[in-house]
């Protein structure tokens, strides 16, 4: 398994994210199978190929399909090559009832992507079964917004074996998921627990998210203050909106109209659009990046948290140093 290849050095406590990318691909290259046959040589190289191309993406974030018909069921993809290399398992919960008839019919076996895609379609069709197969898919989005279902969960309870260490997608992000005692945990990674030493893992135990805190030997250990929490996961919320715009970005920036460049373009002419093109994006990326910020902000000095106290020119202070150290340290992860 990947905890027993990979070693930090003694008493580190914070590593950069460069740092860790270095480590995992470092154990991608001396992974590498000894004796295979040259046909399983070849697939490997290539997957090995693929997965450094798109490693720096697991600083931003991964893009991963799943299928609603199984806990380890997603569409095969370069990201989920990563996870095979690495030796980690990846599981969801998003996953339709086969009691329910209708949905298995509606869903079939779809991706998220396809079923989309699909309903979109059924809208626009003449014939009334489609037509209702299309809302019965689009209901079943609509009522599993919150990409786990009970059905899911017990079936990741019967797959998760005891002591795992894996990975959980869900709601577009990826936490770290284990099983002691028959109960799967989560990881506890908001910024609203950093002052919370006792507190380490959260069960998962309903699709609503309230799960119960434990420390590192899974014992209750509830947060002692909540406010401090709150407020964290506000931040904490306020990042994953700037991450989503920027990997929205990212993904548009990938498409480039090579029918507008003319034929016979010298390599020199077509790098220089190229790169005119690539400035033109990035400089468009930081002014939305800018123009968010400045949302949340907005937002931050409208709403105040559950205490209900109004957000006034000295609490605009405090929060200034506070997002001076947020900045400093976003490319670090501290090590549990």
């Amino acid at each position: 398994m990947l905890l027993q290849t990979i070693k930090l050095p003694p008493m580190m406590e914070i590593i950069t994210a460069e740092q860790l990318m270095e480590y995992l691909g470092d154990y991608i290259l001396d992974a590498k199978p000894k004796e295979i046959s040259e046909i399983q040589r070849l697939n490997y190289e290539q997957n090995m190929s693929d997965a450094m191309a798109i490693l720096h993406k697991l600083q931003t974030g991964l893009d991963v399909n799943v299928k609603f018909t199984g806990v380890r069921v997603f569409e095969y993809t370069p990201e989920c090559i990563v996870f095979d290399l690495l030796d980690i398992p990846l599981y969801h919960g998003w996953l339709v009832d086969p009691q329910v008839a209708d949905i298995v019919k509606a869903v079939g076996n779809c991706s998220y992507n396809q079923l989309v895609e699909k309903i979109i379609s059924c809208k626009q069709s003449d014939n009334s079964e489609l037509v209702s197969e299309g809302f019965v898919a689009e209901q079943f989005l609509n009522n599993t917004a919150t990409q786990l279902t009970y059905h899911g969960l017990c079936e990741l309870t019967s797959a998760v074996q005891e002591g795992e260490l894996c990975v959980f997608f869900r709601n577009n992000h990826f936490s770290t998921m284990t099983k002691y005692k028959g109960q799967l945990y989560l990881l506890v990674t908001d910024q609203g627990f950093l002052t919370e030493e006792k507190v380490v893992w959260e069960s998962l135990h309903n699709v609503d998210g309230d799960g119960n805190f434990c420390d590192s030997e899974f014992h209750l250990r509830p947060p002692s203050d909540p406010e401090t929490v709150y407020r964290g996961q506000q931040d904490q919320i306020d990042q994953d909106y700037l991450m989503a715009l920027s990997l929205q970005q990212e993904q548009q920036n990938q498409e480039i109209n090579w029918e507008q460049i003319p034929e016979g373009i010298s390599d020199l002419e077509l790098a220089k659009k190229l790169q005119e093109e690539e400035d033109r994006r990035a400089s468009q990326y930081y002014q939305e990046q800018e123009q968010a910020a400045a949302q949340v902000q907005q937002v931050q000095g409208a709403a105040s948290p559950a205490s209900g106290r109004q957000s006034g020119n000295s609490e605009r202070k405090r929060k200034e140093p506070r997002e001076k150290e947020r900045e400093k340290e976003k490319n670090s992860c501290v090590l549990l």
